[in-house]
């Protein structure tokens, strides 16, 4: 339950993360690979589920953390709560998967008033000891006994005022004591008791509190966002301290291998004389750049580098290093898989391929594929006025507009409504993390690129600016003000996160220009993967941007997206109020010319590549006006009556129109529909073979529930276009297929697939059937699901493989029992999402099909799932 690491020797490895967690399992390996690091041990993360559910450890587990403790005591010659020489700890958390500042930390645990003297005499220095002693109570009083971070604040900023003194390390030692005694007292009066001791029970109550922090609500919240599962756990580590606060001669920082923001090869990171650890992160002090150590400590500086290089090549990896300089002395205290931004992560994976490294292959599965949304963020356009605000750290790229708000709970409510929000904080803590979700960008007063909101901003994709010091927020917290102006709670500002400018207004933004790095690794990802990509795109400014970003065709063309432009929707309306079908035909004579020029664009945006067009899907209310001004508008366009308009509305109206007239059933009872639209699809594809364009057509048709639908429908487009052929005189192939989008449809498919040439798998809609929920509707109620743990995830969002994927793997194995031939792709919203994409290689489809800036995550996703594949089969032959 218990693994020591000191003395040139480790009980765990790097191996070990689910054991040990990432923080405990990169000690271990550090120490085995002769870098200084403070001894200790790590509670194992399998306790922690554990004492959650039980409200109690092993019996053997305090005996083991005993043992520990006298081996750390050996190690470091020191004695826990001992009155000469004592051993002081550290108590950090550490899951598997990296969560940082979300779970608890407690440092320069084991004071009391004899050691806090025994630390005084042995470093000759009270200023330090006392020090030390109220960050322990300010600390653990939070951690431990939950009293609210800003009681202490507000008593440290008052005994600074009454002092004279504007930094904490300024206070002198008879100050720091009557500090310490406030702190018990506010601990006393808000929880009504006493500030323990004893340096065991301080100790044990420190692990209980890192492991409820597994459960707090920002770890839930992060692990929500990042899919973390919640029955991982975390490990307790327990470190000897040594101190960055003693003195001129001693510093503390973080530091990156390379630089995490643009993947720059070269130490990055930032550092404080005189501080400890928590001081960088948390942002309460702006820090110095990492640089700038080289001159002021050069010997430990040399050693930072030697050790960041070290690790670096050991793993494999970018590291993300923790370190204390105490006295001249550079230990470390944390190395791990750095977090990135996807254009720093693009660029480390190509760097590291030249290197010699990684392979391409490595590169190509390291990186997640939702990663690449990152490199596709806006930016400013140059072309705007600009109104520059202020300038801090570029501390996340990318560049967002939205309105102040001060609050996180105001930021995820607004968030929730639509609305564009700014978080703008003094400085961001862990409880901020869901204002942050919400955000459009974060922007802070004080903190560097280290910081929690850097470090959460980057792992989210989120513009950030930190440690923009000229902004003092009000105290209200209802506006900030820099340079004389204020800036008010609603008022609109800009974020560019890559240049740590802040801008008054809402800017133009442009979309990013990708290359270089990008195509590189895309490219690679390309050569490994089986799956097509398409993009859903209904228009050829579409079908342009589908193919920029790699699309191989259009998986998904939606028709009646372009009856909504400018006067076709008067001509469907009129279409729609028809008495007859000869009233129909009339109207969509109007429209098919207006079809026809759209198809002609999209089939020459996708020269030589299939582009599947879906025939009309939503039912005819959808087109009618609602409100009562466009009513009568309509009316005098139509030359009839309001109270006409009216009884049409309320005879077409549906108490479940998503199950009623639409689809497939809309060209059944109104044949001159998909007539029109297929005229207008062959027409356009001869006009464009004519000019010497290639094209492929793919007619769909829409929520097939029986095979005879489909056969009806079928007739109908082979018959056009065999009319088309005859005047236009040119052939042209194409495929005749069905949105597989309802469980009959599934459960019926090899029926299906002796008809239709394709499948597409329409999951929006199959999940809203098989699920019986209204996509509509069910947001009420589907996030309290996720958050109460009855679904692990919203399955409009993430593909519910027990259910809507035993359905559709059914219908591709049937189906092709029928039609070996059958070509099946996905083209709901779950094409994009990389653990369907996975889904749909496990299941031998031919394409995935998803919105335009989706397709470069689909490309890597789909590489990275045959590369699994290829690795599965490796290893299974390998046991064979």
């Amino acid at each position: 339950m218990v693994y020591f690491f000191g003395q040139g020797r480790a009980e765990g490895t790097a191996a070990m993360k689910d054991l040990l967690g990432g923080k405990g399992a990169g000690l271990a390996e550090m120490v085995n690979l002769g870098i200084p690091v403070p001894p200790g041990f790590t509670i194992s993360s399998s306790l922690c589920i554990t004492y959650l559910e039980s409200g109690q450890f092993p019996p053997h587990l305090r005996r083991q953390v005993e043992q520990a403790i006298q081996r750390t005591e050996a190690a470091t010659r020191r004695v826990f709560g001992g009155t000469e020489r004592p051993l002081l700890v550290s108590v950090r958390s550490g899951a598997a998967l990296s969560m940082p500042g979300m779970m608890e930390t407690v440092l320069n645990l084991g004071l009391n008033p004899a050691t806090v003297a025994a630390l005084a005499a042995e470093s000759g220095d009270p200023q330090f000891a006392w020090d030390s002693y109220r960050r322990f109570i300010q600390m653990y009083g939070g951690v431990v006994f939950d009293v609210p971070k800003d009681d202490f604040e507000a008593i440290l900023q008052a005994r600074k005022t009454a002092a004279g003194v504007t930094r904490d390390i300024d206070l002198p030692p008879a100050e720091l004591e009557i500090l310490v005694q406030e702190f018990k007292d506010l601990v006393h009066r808000t929880t009504g008791q006493s500030f323990p001791d004893d340096p065991s029970d301080q100790l044990w109550r420190a692990i209980e509190a890192v492991f409820e922090s597994w459960n707090t609500r920002r770890a839930r919240d992060y692990r929500k966002l990042h899919n973390i599962p919640d029955s991982m756990g975390t490990a307790v580590n327990i470190m000897a301290m040594v101190f960055g606060n003693m003195g001129e001669d001693s510093a503390a920082g973080v530091a990156f291998t390379r630089n995490p923001s643009t993947g720059a090869h070269a130490l990055y990171g930032e550092f404080l004389v005189n501080a400890q650890g928590e001081d960088v992160v948390s942002g309460s002090r702006t820090p110095k750049p990492i640089e700038v150590l080289a001159k002021t400590a050069p010997e430990a500086y040399r050693e930072l580098e030697r050790v960041a290089r070290t690790l670096e090549r050991h793993f494999r990896d970018v590291q993300d290093l923790e370190f204390t300089i105490e006295r001249g002395t550079l230990y470390m205290l944390q190395t791990r898989r750095a977090q990135r931004t996807g254009h720093a992560a693009i660029r480390i994976a190509c760097d590291m391929v030249d290197e010699g490294l990684i392979s391409e292959e490595e590169a190509v599965a390291r990186i997640p594929p939702n990663d690449l949304e990152q490199v596709l963020h806006p930016t400013i356009d140059p072309k705007q006025k600009l109104d520059l605000l202020t300038t801090g750290l570029a501390a996340s790229p990318g560049a967002a507009s939205g309105i102040v708000v001060f609050n996180a709970d105001l930021a995820e409510d607004l968030g929730k409504k639509g609305d564009a929000v700014i978080l703008v904080r003094p400085e961001t803590s862990p409880e901020d993390f869901h204002g942050m979700v919400a955000a459009k960008a974060i922007l802070t007063a004080r903190g560097g690129v280290t910081s929690h909101a850097a470090v959460v901003a980057r792992g989210m994709g989120k513009p950030c600016v930190a440690g923009a010091q000229e902004i003092v927020v009000g105290e209200a917290f209802d506006h900030f003000s820099v340079d004389g102006r204020s800036v008010a709670s609603g008022e609109w500002i800009t974020v560019e996160g890559t240049t740590g400018r802040v801008y008054a207004g809402k800017v133009a933004l442009i979309p990013p220009e990708i290359g270089g790095h990008f195509n590189r690794l895309l490219g690679w990802a390309d050569s490994f993967r089986h799956l097509g990509v398409r993009v859903n795109a209904d228009t050829p400014a579409d079908a342009h941007r589908g193919r920029d970003f790699g699309a191989e065709g259009i998986g998904l063309c939606r028709t009646e997206h372009m009856f909504f432009e400018g006067n076709r929707i008067t001509a469907m309306r009129e279409m729609i109020l028809a008495q007859d079908a000869e009233g129909r035909q009339q109207a969509l004579a109007k429209l098919l010319p207006m079809q026809r020029s759209d198809f002609e664009g999209i089939f020459r945006a996708m020269e030589g590549y299939p582009v599947t067009i879906r025939l009309l899907d939503p039912p005819l209310h959808e087109f009618l006006p609602k409100e009562e001004p466009e009513i009568r508008t309509l009316a005098e366009e139509m030359e009839t009556t309001p109270e006409e308009i009216h009884r049409i509305v309320n005879r077409m109206s549906e108490i479940n129109p998503m199950l009623g007239l639409r689809g497939c059933r809309l060209g059944i009872v109104y044949p001159e529909i998909p007539a029109m639209q297929v005229r207008a699809i062959f027409e356009a594809a001869c006009t464009v073979a004519h000019r010497g364009g290639r094209v492929q057509p793919e007619v769909m048709i829409p929520l097939v529930a029986h095979v005879r639908e489909f056969r009806q429908q079928a007739l109908i487009v082979r018959q056009i276009a065999e009319h088309v052929f005859q005047e236009k005189q040119i052939t042209v192939p194409y495929l005749l297929g069905t949105m597989i989008e309802l469980p009959r449809a599934a459960l019926t498919a090899d029926e299906i697939a002796r008809e239709a040439q394709f499948f597409s798998f329409g999951t929006n809609d199959l999940t809203q059937t098989t699920w019986g929920l209204s996509r509509d509707d069910s947001g009420m109620f589907l996030p309290m699901y996720v958050e109460r743990g009855l679904l692990s995830a919203d399955p409009f969002m993430v593909l519910d493989e027990s259910g809507v994927g035993k359905l559709i793997a059914m219908a591709v194995k049937s189906g092709r029992t029928s039609r070996q031939d059958l070509k099946v792709g996905i083209c709901g919203e779950h094409g994009g999402e990389p653990a369907a994409v996975a889904f749909c290689e496990a299941q031998r489809m031919n394409y995935v099909s998803c919105s335009a800036f989706r397709v470069p995550i689909a490309r890597l996703a789909a590489a990275q799932a045959a590369l699994a594949e290829r690795g599965t089969m490796m290893r299974t032959q390998a046991t064979v």
